[in-house]
This record gives structure tokens, C-alpha cells and sequence, in this order.
């Protein structure tokens, strides 16, 4: 068994973490390809978990008044326009026709990308491994969950997440992030944000079996003429070891304001402290050599 890693292939973080008779690892995948933007995520999200209101001000930009993930959002859906992209096959959700007064079809040229994000539950959790009071902590789902009574507000996790997604509260500054509805996991629902999908957008089980159902969705969507659709955060060996929650985007991921090539922030800690020691004991060793070679160079006779 591999315990506290923090980088490379770790196939049952769960049990790696102590839980012996962890089941199945789960997670969410979440298909933008059908997503219509309704935020039933974020009601069903903030209902559940009692997740304070955060502004009910529209950003300006589109039709999204939360901005983005934060300590009082939790599921936090994008809304992006653009063209839509030339010689394709359109989705129906995505990039709907309009009617004029005759009942001709009208076509905008433009379409909407939603999509619903939340907490990656990264394989390795940076924002776990930094946590000083163990409020942090991986379940035996394979997700990671704050304990809000535990926090101490030291805030080390927020620069720690790779997605920006963990934030303290203003009013007491304990951080706070989605939980995978771990109440509601412990006992056999699902989530409620994926309970609340109409489209079923965001799908909820073991992860093995999403990553499959996924790839088969993409192979769907190629054949149709979708030939930018991809995965996001499903590879078990990318820079946070798999995300426990991934995505099937029809865009870049910078179009979704989703980092690229995220990299877990710890995984050269072991090589920075092993660095950090051979520099200590170098200066260790430079000091006692300049007490050392005054006494060695003294003459003899002389005190």
C-alpha cells in the first residue's frame, strides 16, 4: 500500500488513505453537450448543503449572476457565446435554429457552451495535503470534503487548488468548497445537484464507469460531425492524478475558464525539502569548517 503521495499514479486513493473497505471510487462527469443552462445544480446545491446566497446581481456578460466557484457557490454554471463553428452538425441544446414571424428557420451564427462546474476531488489534493488541522480529509468515496469545524481559517489551501475552486468566507474566513453531498452518499443518494439535472448533464456514479460511458458519448458526438469535442480531467495520470469530477467540453478549456494543464502545486515538495536539507547542511558545514580552520592554522606555542 502507497500512503501520502503526492504525485504520479495512485489508482485507490480512498484506501490509500486508510479506508480499508472503501467501495468503488465515484465522481461526476458532466456532458456540457446537453446542458440548457437552467441552474437547477446551483438551487438544488445551495438547498441541500444550506449554502448562503452570494449576489443575485447579473455579471454584465451573460446571464450568470454567480461569476464563478467560491465559498458560496458550489456548482457555479458557465454561460459562453459564441460563433458557432463552420461546416458542422449542430446540437439542438446547443445551438438551437430561431423562427422569424413566417416559421422560417433563422440562423444567428452564434450558439451557447454551459456548463456546470464544481470541485474537481482531485486523486491528489493539493488543498488536503496542505491543510495544517486536518480539516481536510479524503472519504471512503474517493472525494474530499472540509470540515468546517475543524478549519482554523489559515487560508493555506486557497492558493493550493490548481482550479481556484476552494475560498474562504468573508464573514469568518473557513474555507469552503462542494462536499460531493457526503451526507447524502453515506446514505445511498446521489448528490443533489445531479438528483436536480433535468437533461441529465450532470451524471453521478462509480468513476470507472463514467470514464467509459464518456468515451463513448465523445465517439458519439465525432460521428455526428462534433469533431471538437473532448475530455477534461478524465486522465488517470495527468497533473493531479485524474479528477474525480471531469468534463466533456466542446471548446478549449481556456473558453471555459478551465487551466489547461492543471498540475497538482505539491508535487515537487519532497524534492524542494530535499533540497532545502542538503542546503541546511551545507551551511551547517561551512559554519563548523569556520571555527574549525582558525584553531587548525593557529601556530604552535600560541594560544
Amino acid at each position: 500500500m502507497r500512503e501520502n503521495l503526492l504525485s504520479g499514479p495512485e489508482p485507490d486513493p480512498a484506501r490509500d488513505a486508510g479506508h480499508q473497505d472503501a467501495p468503488p471510487r465515484v465522481g461526476f462527469f458532466t456532458d456540457t453537450s446537453v446542458c440548457i443552462g437552467c441552474k437547477a445544480c446551483e438551487v438544488a446545491c445551495k438547498e441541500w448543503n444550506a449554502v448562503p446566497e452570494d449576489g443575485m446581481a447579473l455579471t454584465g456578460m451573460s446571464y450568470d449572476n454567480t461569476g464563478g466557484l467560491g465559498a458560496s457557490t458550489w456548482r457555479h454554471v458557465a454561460f459562453i457565446e459564441q460563433p458557432v463553428p463552420a461546416g458542422r452538425t449542430r446540437l439542438p441544446l446547443v445551438e438551437p435554429d430561431t423562427r422569424g414571424g413566417d416559421g422560417a428557420a433563422e440562423d444567428s451564427g452564434m450558439r451557447w457552451l454551459m456548463s456546470s462546474d464544481v470541485c474537481k476531488h482531485c486523486t491528489h489534493a493539493a488543498c488536503l495535503d496542505v491543510c495544517p488541522t486536518g480539516s481536510l480529509f479524503r472519504t471512503e468515496f474517493g472525494t474530499v470534503v472540509v470540515q468546517e469545524d475543524i478549519c482554523n481559517g489559515c487560508g493555506v489551501c486557497v492558493p493550493a487548488c490548481p482550479y481556484g475552486v476552494i475560498e474562504q468566507r468573508p464573514t469568518d474566513g473557513r474555507a469552503f468548497k462542494c462536499t460531493l453531498c457526503y451526507d447524502r452518499l453515506g446514505a445511498g443518494q446521489e448528490p443533489a445537484c445531479a438528483k436536480a439535472c433535468p437533461t441529465e448533464s450532470i451524471q453521478f456514479g462509480p468513476l470507472d464507469e463514467l470514464r467509459e460511458r464518456a468515451a463513448l458519448r465523445v465517439d458519439q458526438l465525432h460521428e455526428a460531425g462534433v469533431a471538437e469535442a473532448r475530455l477534461y480531467g478524465h486522465e488517470p495520470d495527468n497533473g493531479v492524478g485524474g479528477d474525480g469530477a471531469f468534463f466533456l467540453l466542446l471548446d478549449e478549456p481556456e473558453v471555459y475558464g478551465l487551466p489547461p494543464d492543471p498540475v497538482v502545486t505539491t508535487r515537487d515538495l519532497g524534492t524542494m525539502w530535499r533540497h532545502a536539507g542538503m542546503a541546511a547542511l551545507s551551511l551547517a558545514g561551512g559554519a563548523a569548517l569556520s571555527f574549525a580552520l582558525p584553531a587548525l592554522t593557529r601556530p604552535k606555542g600560541r594560544r
